[in-house]
């Protein structure tokens, strides 16, 4: 091979490596939403949303809440999802792949919204250290069952599974960390949600401007909130699908809104803020996305900034799925819900 084509060999090997970076990177991006913050309290801050359910549509639900957040409070807010590996769309069936995780080394919140993920060690070590940073958590429904671990037990993070036995992380990430772990269905399908604020703490910052909340999503049960969990809300069932519906206060209530401090093996101590509530349609109702607003601000250690009355605004291109197994939107990549 002569000289001149050594060079153009060498030149079109280069400029091909470059273009397959470039096209990873490319790629890489469209598999996430950023959404950069505009002024508000939050501006300089960094939210990152994970979102992974096969039932409540979390990938419909986060964005949503990425929105609000950026838009009316400055935050800086990433949104991720499980990505089909070859179409590229979102398939919350897919529940070892949540690309760009990486990004949680960079963020002063994490929003976790999944159900029953089992993800690759190479992902989940970037939920592991930022666990292990004792930095705050807000978990939405699902996310009390937010891993489960089947294909690989003697993985590290196994521990993470919410049928973990492992000392230390018994019931797993939901139970030691967000304060409850999967239970049962205390409603049923046909029964919405009634929440009921805790009169003892009425005043606490996350309900400030909360008052009415009802959802089409179910009461779950919860067995054990006890230890340093305060409740904010408690839910009833109603008898029907809609808020006119009267409560059944026959069948009790059970907590449906928590705080409390986590306090890891590591020492580091964060807030956590969980909710039952939810799914995608249920943001419909503005008090609820307003508890999530606010829930973000008591995380981030902000409560004296919360307003009497957050901005939740949304306009009326929202238009979520209801829940359901497999009833997500199918062929939607990232890009498509900006």
């Amino acid at each position: 091979m002569t000289r001149k084509r050594i060079i153009l060999h060498f030149t079109t090997m280069v400029l091909l490596t470059i273009a397959i970076t470039f096209d990873a990177a490319a790629q890489k991006e469209g598999q996430s939403l950023r959404f950069e913050g505009k002024s508000g309290a939050g501006k300089g801050k960094h939210i990152v949303f994970v979102s992974g359910d096969e039932a409540y549509r979390s990938e419909e639900a986060l964005p949503l809440l990425a929105k609000i957040l950026s838009e009316h409070h400055g935050f800086t807010c990433t949104v991720l999802f499980p990505i089909d590996k070859t179409s590229g769309t979102i398939n919350p069936n897919v529940l070892d792949n949540i690309p760009g995780l990486e990004v949680l080394g960079e963020a002063d919140l994490m929003v976790i919204f999944t159900r029953f993920r089992e993800l690759p060690d190479e992902q989940m070590k970037y939920i592991d250290e930022y666990t292990m940073l004792g930095k705050p958590v807000v978990g939405l429904r699902t996310s009390t069952h937010a891993f489960r671990y089947v294909k690989n037990p003697s993985s590290p993070y196994a521990k993470y599974s919410f049928d973990s036995k492992a000392k230390g992380w018994e019931q797993g990430y939901g139970k030691q960390v967000l304060g409850e772990n999967w239970v049962s269905h205390h409603g049923t399908t046909g029964e919405g949600t009634r929440a009921l604020v805790n009169a003892m703490v009425a005043k606490h910052a996350i309900l400030r401007g909360v008052k009415d909340i009802w959802t089409t999503t179910d009461v779950y049960g919860i067995r054990d909130i006890q230890g340093d969990e305060t409740v904010l809300l408690y839910g009833v069932c109603t008898k029907g699908m809609n808020p006119s519906s009267p409560a059944d206060f026959g069948k009790g209530s059970m907590p449906v809104a928590w705080v409390k401090d986590h306090t890891n093996e590591a020492g580091n101590t964060g807030r956590v803020f969980t909710t039952t509530l939810g799914a995608s349609i249920d943001l419909k109702s503005e008090d609820l996305r307003r508890l999530l607003v606010n829930g973000c601000y008591w995380a981030l250690g902000m409560d004296a900034l919360i307003p009497e009355k957050s901005n939740v605004t949304i306009d009326n291109k929202f238009n979520p799925t209801m829940w359901g197994m497999d009833e997500f939107k199918k062929g939607v990549k990232p890009a498509d819900l900006r």
